[in-house]
């Protein structure tokens, strides 16, 4: 989000980092589908109008690359906003007023708005000016738009004319790839085993992983040990 200007601090103005945290960037992805990652920054880069539309159940990395595709922009020198529906529901047409000029715009979760005729109607006009005006748009969804309740007719038309990727919930390899990834990009020490562990011991959930992860984080920089099986035992209390 790069604007002051919407409503309610829904694009407060925040230094890059903190708009777009560096775990979530395309190169951080684990399983992106075949070809994906090149549509979102052709997207990002303005090297393809193709609008995208990114569907998939929770946890499958709708938000990460919404942001990653926003910072992508703007380290090419558009001007990007994140718009996640969740706070806009109920105010949207304001919330989309504020966002024009912008060159890239990521509109995460219109399941969240789904329903809100009113919400809707502003999301199809946005949609109809945005095209003629350039704006380059990705939209999210945890499913295609003939089902997540849309009640405005054009409004899925349009939407099921994006391109569409369908992302889908990583298996336990992908999990362990996602943990190794982050581990190394901090320049942490953890074991296969202790992956393994934690796979067995806690909840797959990849938010609940990374969560842990965090954690692990956190308490083995405090006590300069690397994760080990019994320092996750002795951090997470676990048998």
């Amino acid at each position: 989000m790069s604007r002051s200007s919407s409503p309610g601090g829904l694009t407060p103005q925040l230094p890059l980092a903190l708009r777009y945290p560096p775990d979530q960037r395309f190169e951080s992805f684990i399983g992106a589908p075949e070809g994906a990652l090149a549509q979102l920054r052709a997207l990002a880069e303005g090297s393809s109008t193709d609008w995208l539309y990114l569907g998939g159940a929770p946890r499958t990395g709708k938000t990460h690359l919404s942001l990653a595709l926003c910072a992508h922009a703007e380290q090419n020198g558009a001007r990007a906003a994140f718009l996640p529906m969740a706070a806009a529901a109920g105010r949207l047409r304001e919330a989309l007023e504020s966002l024009e000029g912008h060159d890239v715009v990521a509109l995460d979760g219109l399941d969240l708005i789904a329903g809100n005729r009113e919400d809707e109607v502003a999301l199809f006009d946005f949609h109809n000016r945005a095209r003629p005006a350039g704006i380059r748009v990705l939209y999210t969804a945890r499913d295609v738009p003939a089902e997540i309740g849309l009640v405005l007719p054009d409004l899925r038309s349009r939407l099921s004319q994006c391109t569409r990727v369908m992302l889908v919930l990583l298996d336990d390899d992908g999990r362990r790839e996602v943990l190794r990834e982050r581990a190394q990009r901090r320049g942490l020490v953890l074991e296969d085993a202790a992956i393994d562990w934690l796979l067995t011991r806690t909840d797959r959930d990849l938010g609940r992983l990374v969560t842990v992860f965090e954690q692990l984080d956190r308490a083995s920089l405090a006590a300069q040990r690397r994760i080990t099986v019994p320092f996750l035992r002795s951090v997470l209390e676990l048998r």
